[in-house]
């Protein structure tokens, strides 16, 4: 297994697709071309992007260690978006732990959310994962939860996207502060109106996608939006429906309820950002759906 420490990766198109914006430090594993057929049934099943932005005093890394042990076909593509504080020393931790299931992606200059995970997705995808995703660094949603929404896509070949859902129902444990809750509801319906779709919650930190071309068109271009993208990914989406006529929209994403999901102290989205996110519906509606 081979380890890249440069800028760019060893296939020039995912260097056109990773774009320019600010400058790259990467510690990807990638398979060369004459690797024995026992090391291409190394690669995972599974890559989830776990974007991180001054995370080290929540980033639990015997948590993702532990499960990368218990979980061999499930590996992860950490990006540390420019972070201030000693997330890039708790990421290197787990890349020298485990190379084989961990790789970071290092940005120079802080990027956004958005475009730490574009390009974690685009750089998963260059390994030829049956599914990609991407999941908060502080675990809201417990690991545990990749499972059920693998058994989702398995189970659906029609099915393209999986998204979790914080839905408090009995038997479930989802812990939210009632201001976020309810900041929540009314983000969701509007976002629902402006795409379109039945969707209950765009911005659960848990998604995960089948590896299609289709899922890489979602990801090929920057998001116009820094705090939804996810409503632009469900955008992107709806337009290429639209476009070509395939398929229902409704058809190819589920949303999963989550068996657990409990808020986690240092969030950095507040109700400040409600404003701007409700500036970007209006932009993304422009952009895609009118």
């Amino acid at each position: 297994m081979r380890l890249v420490l440069s800028g760019r990766f060893a296939a020039g198109r995912a260097c056109a697709a990773l774009g320019t914006l600010g400058a790259t430090r990467t510690r990807v594993p990638l398979l060369t071309a004459g690797d024995s057929g026992k090391q291409q049934q190394a690669m995972s099943k599974t890559i989830i992007v776990v974007p991180c932005y001054n995370e080290a005093e929540r980033l639990d890394v015997e948590r993702f260690a532990g499960y990368a042990e218990t979980h061999p076909d499930t590996a992860f593509v950490c990006v540390d978006d420019g972070s201030t504080d000693e997330t890039g020393a708790a990421l290197q931790r787990l890349r020298t732990r485990n190379p084989r299931q961990f790789a970071v992606i290092d940005l120079e200059r802080n990027a956004g959310k958005a475009e730490a995970v574009r390009r974690g997705v685009l750089a998963a995808l260059e390994r030829e994962p049956a599914f990609v995703g991407y999941w908060d660094a502080d675990l809201a949603t417990p690991l545990e939860e990749i499972a059920r929404f693998e058994r989702a896509l398995a189970d659906d070949a029609e099915l393209l996207v999986v998204m979790g859902a914080r839905v408090k129902l009995l038997g479930r444990s989802v812990r939210r502060s009632a201001l976020r809750h309810y900041l929540g509801r009314v983000f969701a319906t509007l976002a629902s109106w402006t795409l379109g779709l039945a969707v209950y919650d765009t911005q659960c930190g848990a998604k995960l996608l089948r590896a299609t071309p289709l899922a890489r068109e979602l990801f090929a271009e920057p998001f116009l939006s820094g705090w939804i993208f996810d409503v632009e990914v469900l955008a992107r989406l709806v337009a290429h429906y639209r476009r070509t006529g395939a398929a229902d929209p409704e058809r190819v994403v589920r949303e999963l309820p989550l068996m657990q999901w409990h808020d986690i102290a240092g969030s950095k989205v507040g109700p400040l950002q409600g404003f701007g996110a409700l500036r970007d519906l209006a932009r993304l509606y422009r952009r895609y759906l009118s």
